[in-house]
């Protein structure tokens, strides 16, 4: 069963997101700890659509793929976007 409340979910994960200072890519299996009642399929849905609406953003290091708030981290700092 999908995610009951979309919008409910989608604000839990910003605003955690958010709190976490200095810290602005995430590996996967954190945001199943942003929404513990949830099945980890429906989160992963939850989150792959968030990335689609440009609200995350994929990040990989080649061997490892994390995922973060979209235009934060350092590479964006370097880049020059910020």
């Amino acid at each position: 069963m999908p995610i009951a409340d979309e919008a409910a979910a989608k604000q839990i994960i910003l605003e955690t997101l958010q709190k976490k200072k200095g810290k602005t890519k995430f590996y996967l299996k954190d945001f199943y700890k942003f929404l513990p009642d949830e099945k980890l399929r429906d989160v992963k849905k939850l989150v792959n659509k968030m990335v689609t609406e440009e609200l995350l953003e994929y990040w990989s290091s080649g061997s490892t793929t994390l995922i973060g708030l979209k235009g934060l981290g350092k590479q964006h700092a370097a880049d020059g976007e910020d």
